[in-house]
């Protein structure tokens, strides 16, 4: 944690103004509703994309935010929280950072229609203010996350994803919120300025090395911890595994797909399908692959004049790839 508060550091102020404007942008004259948004909001998470906006709209605007820069944060963080309020039905999930799900406790139903509740609200925060391109940022994010799920989840019946397809896969699924929350940073000070598409830029590859240092995780490492083989249980097609299976023999892809669809939730052949792909280097090649999507998302950040916020981010890039969980 100690990076974090690091990365925060600059934008403490900041943070804390918007944590207030986030517990009143969540509020509902049903006292069921406030009753699950305030156990959401006691059981936050690092705020990483909150920070995101912050940090950027600071690097442009020496060290000053506006009060679009906190709308767009609170837009930010309700899509976000809505998404994965959502991805626990999805999922089937009963645990969200180390407590119960709100499907869990509340059951489907009432998690939907949560999950539904707090997407309107992070529109209706930017239509009030009249932020147009700010809603229009997230509307894009929101299309494309639903888009990349369903193309993994399509690619995921017949196992025939390309690195290519996966990378378009992650950008729509796991970048596109990150690039939001770059863009909306630039848009909310520098409304349109050329460092809207670059801070987008910015944020896409951040999420791509983001979502990689995610799929390795799967497989563990002596700094990870143990392999879980979830992606594999769940039939998704990571990297590593990608790798893998474009180079391999005949024989053995026909093993790894047979492995992956027919015996997905066997322990035994779980690890088995892990130590291959470690033996024929894909857990190497996702890493490279990472630290290529995070150099170059530093080489944006050259054009910009050292200050606290520039380091702040640079730690941030960083630390997406060097985490532990």
């Amino acid at each position: 944690m100690k990076i974090v508060a690091q990365i925060r550091e600059p934008i403490e102020n900041e943070m804390e103004l918007f944590e207030e404007k986030f517990r009143g942008s969540m509020s509902s004259k049903v006292a069921l509703f406030n009753r699950i948004t305030y156990y959401i909001v006691n059981r936050k998470g690092k705020q990483m994309r909150p920070m995101f906006v912050f940090l950027t709209a600071k690097l442009l605007n020496k060290g000053q935010v506006s009060e679009r820069t906190y709308t767009g944060a609170s837009i930010i963080e309700l899509i976000h929280t809505a998404s994965l309020v959502h991805d626990d039905v999805v999922d089937d999930s009963n645990k969200r950072r180390g407590f119960f799900s709100i499907n869990a406790l509340w059951k489907n139903k009432i998690a939907v229609l949560v999950g539904d509740y707090l997407f309107s609200k992070g529109l209706l925060v930017a239509l009030e203010k009249g932020d147009y391109d700010l809603l229009q940022i997230i509307s894009n994010s929101v299309k494309e996350m639903s888009e990349g799920e369903l193309l993994q989840i399509e690619k995921a019946r017949r196992l025939d994803i390309t690195e290519e397809v996966y990378y378009d896969i992650i950008k729509q699924k796991t970048a596109t919120l990150i690039a939001a929350c770059c863009s909306m940073g630039a848009a909310s000070v520098k409304p349109d300025s050329e460092e809207v598409a670059v801070f987008r830029k910015f944020g896409q590859l951040c999420g791509m090395a983001f979502q990689i240092k995610d799929d390795l995780f799967d497989y563990g490492s002596e700094r990870i911890g143990k392999p879980t083989g979830i992606d594999i249980k769940e039939q998704k097609m990571t990297l590593p595994l990608i790798y893998a299976l474009n180079n391999s023999s005949k024989d053995k892809k026909r093993w790894l797909i047979n492995s992956i669809k027919n015996h997905n939730k066997d322990k035994k052949r779980v690890k088995e399908v892990i130590a291959y792909v470690k033996e024929k280097g894909g857990l190497d090649y996702a890493v490279v692959k990472m630290l290529q999507f995070k150099d170059e998302a530093l080489s944006l950040l050259n054009n910009y004049e050292d200050s606290e916020y520039k380091r702040a981010l640079i730690l941030m890039v960083n630390y997406v790839v060097d985490r532990k969980k």
